[in-house]
């Protein structure tokens, strides 16, 4: 995409409707933070987060996409996006987990993920979750009125160089609104072109993803589950966030 591409722009009633469906959301992360713990299944957390959404009075959007049979993607240790939520799928201590959730409502879509631990981790894995949040939050600190596309890839990519990660290249941001992936593909690297500019209205969803190994990955035969290809653990955040006049506005933000 070229700078001179311009990405689409929703109206206040639009992002008044993905600040609602982003609040289902985040309240869907706070709600699976607190019961999250060993012994758990993640198709549980999956039933859970399902009830919940569906309670809020939206609709769990991942849930029939593609086929996709669950409500969350839920990606364990070396399991890096897509992860197929399982019965048999036990949470172990020691474990971090990366819940995707997305929630439709009254027609329009937000989207956040957060990798957590499940217990007790060791501080080489809190480094590797502290950073890709890092990432994340720099990057979103590059959404404002003028500046371009590249500016938000740059700052995950320079936060990732600097703690000497591997970064997943083959999967990235989006656009996101009236469906779950709009154009502009957000990659988490410089590609050498500024991309397209950043206006008050664009909505995307920004999501790094970091390998504390390699940044090479592989999909499973499940066709959806992706993993390192070495087998060291990933972590993945996520938010959808709307260009402002002012300031980012994070519409997945959970409140505390």
């Amino acid at each position: 995409m070229t700078s001179q591409t311009a990405i689409d722009r929703k109206s206040r009633h639009e992002i008044s409707l993905i600040r609602s469906a982003g609040q289902i959301v985040a309240d869907t992360h706070a709600m699976l933070a607190q019961v999250l713990k060993p012994g758990m299944s993640t198709l549980e957390l999956d039933e859970l987060a399902e009830a919940f959404i569906r309670k809020a009075g939206a609709l769990p959007t991942f849930k029939g996409y593609y086929n996709f049979p669950a409500t969350l993607c839920i990606s364990v240790n070396e399991e890096v996006v897509h992860g197929i939520p399982n019965a048999e799928r036990i949470l172990q201590e020691g474990d971090i987990v990366s819940l995707d959730c997305g929630a439709t409502y009254k027609g329009m879509i937000a989207d956040s993920a957060h990798t957590r631990p499940v217990g007790k981790v060791t501080p080489e894995i809190e480094k590797l979750l502290m950073a890709t949040k890092e990432s994340l939050f720099a990057a979103i600190a590059q959404m404002r009125d003028g500046n371009y596309l590249e500016h938000v890839s740059g700052a995950v990519e320079d936060v990732c160089q600097k703690y000497g990660y591997g970064l997943v290249r083959h999967y990235g941001g989006h656009g996101v609104g009236r469906q779950l992936h709009e154009q502009p593909f957000v990659h988490n690297y410089r590609t050498g072109e500024r991309g397209p500019q950043l206006k008050s209205g664009v909505v995307l969803a920004i999501e790094p993803m970091f390998n504390l190994g390699t940044e090479e990955v592989y999909t499973l035969e499940d066709n959806w589950t992706v993993v390192t290809q070495d087998h060291l653990p990933s972590a993945h955040f996520e938010h959808t966030v709307v260009v402002t006049d002012g300031e980012p506005e994070i519409l997945t933000l959970i409140k505390e």
